[in-house]
């Protein structure tokens, strides 16, 4: 007989203590699962993982879309209405921006960084080269990203002759610290051109042009603010935004540009927000505007924001043509809005344009060269 109780050591019950190792673990997973009834299994089995899983491959893109919820814009530039035809005087068109005219122009120093833009510098430069006093171009033998690369610019120099009695050409040493913050290397870089540009003999007052090889000025912005008295000291530049060639037009949000009258000890070479003063309509931007697909490979690894290469068949050449005749992102990637409407305005690729009104003359003038940065060719070469 017994007072009521089985006092047996032996027991069914599977959240016991067990013996060994391998038992312990299994007891406790069927202990978890013995309250749980058949959805909530195939939810535990099935549904997290797919969401873990779709979360790495779409978690960037969500990010991007909720951007608006904790991300403000930026305040907004003050722009400047922007007047230019060929028939108008210098006197006319500095009195329309609210500026007097010069007796005699600034000087004008082009200072860019180099990569292996070869085709889109010799655009900027055959736009600029009137107006230009010295073409300033600093060369690293390193990426912003820490990888090795030959000095594109000293091999190609020969096409750059027409420059040649007004270039100042530096080059520097990369810091090869892989895994850094790659703009830790572009700072670093941005620096050095500081340095060159006192080398080419910058003095006070000289217009400086802070903008990336592919960020373009027209030549008449150029022309009117060398000429013009009082204009802002630092002025951004508004530049029509385009993608792959000009027959991707994008928006004229592009403002990184900037003209600068020089101080010595306070300008500082930079590639940030200096002013809420703008410029509209003042010249392009024309991103990933290459000749060959292999030039894509090389900048998606190379350049700041060489993160948004996720996944290695990003870099397949057959993937990024598609992508270029598509009008599609690289980097698979959402638009960096801060509104909604704005983000979902821009979804999808971008449409093509068949304008080819009012683009650099040297780009027009030698079309057949340039045919990949038109409408209509979007075939890139590869090698």
């Amino acid at each position: 007989m017994t007072d009521g109780y089985y006092n047996s050591k032996k027991t069914d019950d599977i959240c016991e203590d067990q013996t060994s190792r391998a038992a312990l673990t299994f007891s406790r997973l069927r202990c978890m699962l013995r309250g749980c009834d058949i959805r909530t299994c195939m939810f535990l089995i099935v549904v997290v993982p797919v969401f873990v899983f779709g979360m790495y491959l779409h978690g960037q893109k969500l990010s991007y879309f909720l951007r608006p919820l904790w991300e403000s814009p930026p305040k907004p530039f003050v722009t400047i209405p922007h007047y230019y035809h060929e028939n108008v005087s210098m006197e006319s068109l500095c009195k329309l921006h609210g500026w007097g005219v010069r007796e005699s122009p600034r000087r004008v120093f082009d200072a860019v960084l180099f990569s292996n833009e070869v085709d889109i510098l010799t655009l900027r430069w055959n736009e600029l080269y009137p107006y230009i006093t010295q073409f300033v171009v600093l060369e690293s033998n390193s990426t912003f990203t820490g990888i090795s690369k030959p000095l594109i610019f000293a091999s190609n120099r020969d096409k750059f002759k027409f420059v040649e009695p007004r270039l100042t050409y530096g080059t520097i040493g990369g810091r090869f610290k892989r895994g850094e913050n790659p703009f830790v290397e572009e700072a670093y870089q941005r620096v050095a051109l500081d340095q060159l540009l006192r080398i080419a003999g910058i003095e006070d007052d000289d217009l400086l042009i802070m903008s990336d090889v592919d960020e373009i000025p027209s030549a008449h912005t150029v022309n009117l603010l060398r000429w013009c008295e009082d204009i802002p000291p630092i002025l951004h530049l508004q530049l029509r935004n385009y993608l792959y060639s000009f027959e991707y037009y994008v928006d004229s949000k592009s403002w990184r540009a900037s003209v600068h009258q020089y101080k010595k000890g306070k300008t500082r070479y930079a590639h940030f927000r200096q002013t809420d003063i703008i410029l509209s309509d003042a010249g392009w931007h024309c991103s990933f505007c290459f000749r060959r697909i292999y030039e894509f490979i090389f900048k998606m690894k190379a350049y700041s924001h060489y993160d948004r290469v996720r996944f290695a068949h990003y870099l397949n050449p057959n993937r990024i043509q598609d992508v270029i005749c598509r009008g599609n992102d690289l980097f698979d990637m959402l638009p960096e809005e801060y509104t909604f409407r704005e983000i979902i305005g821009k979804m999808g690729p971008v449409p093509h344009s068949f304008s080819a009104v009012h683009l650099p003359a040297y780009l027009l003038n030698n079309a057949e060269e340039y045919k990949y940065l038109l409408p209509g060719n979007c075939k890139r070469e590869g090698g």
